[in-house]
């Protein structure tokens, strides 16, 4: 590929003189330097280690200082952490941002675009956590997979036993819990008496013994008891696996740069009692209290395992975002602005892929049904504009506390849904009675004995 002119751009100044960018590709890298750097200034590398440190080799001898990137798939992730460790500032860049390629579009315009635009310093760096927070991260979403890989073998004994017409789903809450547990076991060992079978009963069973032993009189077929078996064995190596990655997040936690002071008061007392279904094995709320010296399950919606989880994907230090409306702007759960002509044309909010924006959905929709400042105003919203808009804006409420309580270290105190209630009523009151003294009328309440009907 023979060195060519580029158009330039009078208008704008170089921020960037020492700058690069790479097309990132599954089998090649297509990597452009400044023209006036080399004879050739784009080349394409292969995707093996060797040719990434060859890429850094050749990007060093061309004085190359800062790279840019796009987000393609996971293939940036082995040259942006390459790169990385050759000292070079790379920055990972949304396609969005730099997809109006002008001519025809090919691997080398595309690299030569990037690297102009780069070098303009008309690129923005996408959100890339510190070293700490990507291992604590890689542990969470690998916990994730495999609780879901756990999830699917819980539905294949629940299909073994349905074939084998043993109705245990119908009689317990929970086929995993100890009263389900220990009666698959005991199937799986070649038990079929119902008598024995139904006095595996946990005390805290609501069903009684004999509609217990009623359900588990079934068809005992061979290929349905093997299938059963295969499923509890799979399930039962999940845990395993799970287990051992506790112990990795447990250890990735304690490794957290710690942030609290040396006056730490100490860890308040849990605003729910009890353990979270497929909850770490270890404090997560104790070990992250160490670390952050706020207790973040003080924010109603959020419990030990999504604070850890949201920790995992924004980082302990929310430096990145100058504000809370930054943050939430990242999250894609601030209105949007389309402004074209002085006319407001959308204020919808961008699509996201981001777990986090997904996690605090989630805690919108749980904290809806709890009778909290922040339910009242879920179901308020939720009458007015509908369920799906409703959920939008109190993840966004809660990722504003979240933010303040990692950034600020402010502590959040719920006044209740009637306190919120009574607030709301007051601001509706004065703005009516704003409105009507605009308009030459003054409000009076109606009297007591009138309003009786």
């Amino acid at each position: 590929m023979t060195k060519r002119k580029t158009g330039g751009h009078p208008d704008l100044n170089v921020v960037n003189p020492n700058a690069a960018a790479i097309d990132i590709g599954s089998t090649m890298h297509m990597a452009a330097v400044n023209p006036d750097a080399a004879a050739m200034p784009v080349r394409a590398f292969g995707t093996f280690t060797q040719d990434l440190h060859d890429l850094a080799d050749w990007l060093r001898s061309c004085g190359v200082t800062s790279v840019a990137m796009e987000s393609t798939g996971v293939y940036w992730i082995p040259a942006f952490e390459i790169l990385e460790a050759h000292g070079f500032e790379v920055i990972l860049v949304n396609a969005r941002y730099a997809k109006n390629v002008p001519g025809r579009k090919t691997d080398v315009s595309d690299a030569g675009w990037l690297r102009q635009l780069h070098s303009y310093g008309l690129l923005r760096s996408s959100f890339r956590p510190a070293a700490e927070i990507a291992t604590l991260r890689a542990y969470m979403r690998q916990r994730e997979r495999l609780t879901e890989y756990a999830a699917a073998h819980i539905q294949h004994m629940q299909k073994a036993l349905m074939e084998m017409n043993l109705q245990l789903h119908h009689v317990v809450s929970d086929i995993t819990g100890a009263t389900g547990m220990r009666t698959i076991r005991a199937i799986v060992d070649g038990q079929r008496d119902p008598e024995v079978l139904a006095a595996f009963r946990d005390i805290r069973c609501h069903s009684s013994l004999d509609t217990i032993k009623a359900a588990l009189v079934g068809n005992d077929r061979e290929e349905h008891v093997f299938a059963l078996t295969q499923s509890l064995e799979l399930y039962d190596f999940y845990k395993a696996q799970i287990e051992a990655c506790d112990r990795r997040l447990e250890a990735a936690v304690g490794a957290l740069t710690v942030r609290a002071g040396d006056g730490v008061a100490p860890l308040p007392k849990a605003r729910i009692k009890g353990t979270q279904h497929n909850a770490p094995s270890f404090d997560v709320r104790a070990a992250l209290y160490g670390v952050l010296g706020t207790d973040l399950t003080q924010i109603h919606g959020l419990g030990p395992s999504l604070a850890l989880k949201l920790v995992a994907e924004c980082g302990t230090d929310l430096r990145a975002w100058k504000s809370a409306k930054h943050f939430t702007s990242w999250l894609c759960l601030a209105p949007g602005n389309k402004i074209s002509g002085g006319k407001l044309l959308s204020s919808r909010t961008r699509r996201s892929s981001s777990r986090a924006a997904a996690l605090l959905r989630l805690a919108a929709v749980t904290i809806g049904r709890s009778d909290t400042a922040l339910g009242a105003f879920y179901r308020r919203l939720s009458s007015r504009i509908g369920k799906q808009k409703a959920v939008t804006a109190t993840a966004r409420k809660i990722a504003v506390l979240f933010y303040n309580a990692i950034r600020h270290g402010m502590t959040y105190q719920d006044q209740g849904a009637a306190a919120y209630d009574e607030r709301h009523r007051q601001r509706v009151l004065s703005n009516l009675h704003r409105r009507a003294k605009t308009l030459g009328f003054a409000l009076a309440p109606i009297p007591e004995t009138e309003a009786v009907s």
